[in-house]
C-alpha cells in the first residue's frame, strides 16, 4: 500500500465525519447564499478546525465565489478544497538538513508518540539514503532510553544513551561528537516532555540549545514539535506553550489514524504560522511520511 492510500484509510475517521457531513451540507442546499455558508462554518468548526481559522476559510471562500461568480454548489467544494490547499501550503513544509552534518530537535509532552516519532524519522531518512544518528535525551522518564534504542534498531541507526537522570546536554554533546566521527547526515535529539516544572524544562532546552550552537553553528537546524491529533483544539494550545520556551520550526502529527478530529491540522497551521514537516497514520516503521498538503486535502475531501 502506497503512503497516500495509507493517508486516505488513516483519515477514514476524519473523513467520514468531515466530508460527509459537507456532502451533507451540498445536497440540502441548491443555492450558493449565506445560507450555505453558515452551515459550512458550522461543519468546519464541529471538525476541530477552530473557529479563527473557520472563520478565515469562510471569508476567502466567500471572496472566491464573488470574484469568480460561482452559482453551482459542486463549484463552491471545489473552491473550499483549495481555499483550505492555499492555507497549508503558505508554510513550508519541506525539511531543511542542508548541511551535513543537520540536527533535528524533537520536542513535546509525554504521551504524544516522541519516542516511535523518532524511529519512525529515522527510519524514512535512513531509506533516502542518510546516515542517522539519535541522541537519548529524555534521561529523566523511566525506560526513555530503552524504548529509543528499540526503535533505533528497527531503523538501523546508532543510538548515543547514558544513564538514566544523566544531564541531558552531556548527552546531546557526545552525540554530535559522535555524528562527526561517523560522518554522519542527521541526528536527532530527543528531549524531556515533562520535567518538574515549566522553568526547569526551558532551561534544559537552552542548555541543549546552547550545546548545539557552539557545537554546531553552522549546521541547519530543525526543532519539531510532536502533537497527537487525538487531542483536537488543545494541540493548538501545547504549541503556543511551547513557542515560548523554543523556537518551533515545524509540526510532527501523530495517531492521526485513531480520530475524527483531523481537521485540527488546519488550525495548527494557521493559528501558529507553523508548517506540519512529518505526519503520521499508523503503527508501522513506515507509517510516517513528510507532510504533502495536496495528498491532505485530496485524501480529505473527494471530488
Amino acid at each position: 500500500m502506497g503512503f497516500f492510500d495509507k493517508l486516505k484509510q488513516g483519515l477514514s475517521k476524519t473523513k467520514t465525519s468531515f466530508d460527509e457531513r459537507i456532502n451533507d451540507v451540498f445536497s440540502n442546499f441548491r443555492k450558493v447564499d449565506e445560507e450555505l455558508l453558515e452551515e459550512l462554518e458550522e461543519v468546519l468548526i464541529m471538525s476541530d478546525v477552530g473557529s479563527g481559522t473557520t472563520l478565515e476559510i469562510i471569508d476567502r471562500l466567500r471572496d472566491k465565489i464573488k470574484k469568480e461568480n460561482i452559482n453551482e454548489t459542486e463549484e463552491v467544494k471545489k473552491a473550499l478544497k483549495e481555499v483550505i490547499k492555499e492555507i497549508l501550503e503558505n508554510e513550508d513544509s519541506s525539511l531543511k538538513l542542508e548541511t551535513n552534518p543537520a540536527i533535528i530537535l524533537v520536542v513535546g509532552v509525554n504521551g504524544v508518540g516522541k519516542t516511535t516519532s523518532i524511529g519512525k524519522i529515522a527510519n524514512n531518512l535512513r531509506k533516502n539514503g542518510k546516515k542517522v544518528v539519535i541522541a537519548a535525551a529524555d534521561t529523566f522518564r523511566a525506560a526513555a532510553v530503552e524504548q529509543l534504542e528499540i526503535w533505533a534498531n528497527r531503523a538501523g541507526c546508532d543510538i548515543v544513551k547514558k544513564e538514566e537522570g544523566t544531564d541531558p546536554a552531556s548527552v546531546v554533546y557526545d552525540a554530535i561528537k559522535i555524528t562527526k566521527e561517523k560522518n554522519a547526515d542527521v541526528l536527532i535529539c530527543d528531549t524531556a516532555g515533562r520535567l518538574h516544572n515549566k522553568k526547569y524544562l526551558m532551561d534544559e532546552l537552552i542548555k541543549i540549545k546552547k550545546v548545539i550552537d557552539s557545537s554546531m553553528p553552522e549546521a541547519s537546524k530543525e526543532v519539531l514539535m510532536v502533537l497527537d491529533a487525538t487531542t483536537g483544539q488543545n494541540a493548538i494550545e501545547q504549541v503556543k506553550a511551547f513557542k515560548e520556551t523554543v523556537d518551533i520550526t515545524g509540526i510532527i502529527l501523530t495517531k492521526l489514524d485513531g480520530t475524527a478530529k483531523g481537521g485540527v491540522v488546519l488550525g495548527i497551521v494557521k493559528e501558529n504560522n507553523m508548517p506540519i514537516k512529518f505526519i503520521g497514520v499508523g503503527e508501522q516503521i513506515d507509517d510516517m511520511e513528510v507532510f504533502n498538503s495536496e495528498d491532505f486535502v485530496n485524501a480529505l475531501l473527494e471530488d
